[in-house]
């Protein structure tokens, strides 16, 4: 994936803003959970400033990619819509002490850097967005799931047989 590469704090207080496209080919560890490497994601990071007054990224990402069903086995779309906010910090130890006073869920905080790759925040929101067990709603095929149903037999049903009247 082509890196762009941001100074994450310079980007916030300008309030920046990019916009693109990238194929999920160029996203080696998203393709590595994927069916194949078709299909593209759609993207928007925007710089900022918190309530609070510390820097801030907005992220968004969306497309589709190809997962396999674990229920069929077959190759299936699956939509990617998600927004993030990622609160930046000058090091860990801010990082903790920023979650200690935000106290919010839905932020995350991460270590900003002079040379922040953005690339790598797309490919990650994208990553989280994937559900942990992929499968279609109703898969269209069930044959491959029918044949492996059988019958259950209780272990002794074949001693009844056996038994004298």
């Amino acid at each position: 994936m082509n890196a762009f590469v941001i100074d994450a704090f310079d980007f916030c207080r300008i309030n920046g803003s990019r916009e693109g496209v990238t194929p999920v080919a160029e996203m080696t560890r998203l393709i590595k959970d994927c069916a194949d490497a078709s299909g593209t994601l759609a993207w928007r990071v925007e710089g900022g400033t918190s309530q609070m007054g510390y820097p801030q990224l907005t992220l968004s990402v969306a497309g589709s990619v190809q997962l396999v069903c674990q229920r069929c086995l077959t190759p299936y779309a699956y939509e990617i819509d998600a927004s993030t906010i990622l609160m930046l910090a000058k090091d860990d130890a801010h990082a903790d002490e920023i979650e200690e006073i935000i106290s919010d869920e839905t932020i995350d905080v991460i270590v900003g850097s002079r040379s922040m790759d953005v690339a790598d925040l797309i490919e990650d929101e994208a990553l989280l967005a994937l559900p942990q067990v992929p499968k279609h709603e109703v898969c269209p095929d069930t044959a491959l799931i029918d044949s492996t149903k059988t019958e259950k037999k209780l272990p002794f049903a074949g001693l009844k047989d056996l038994k004298p009247e």
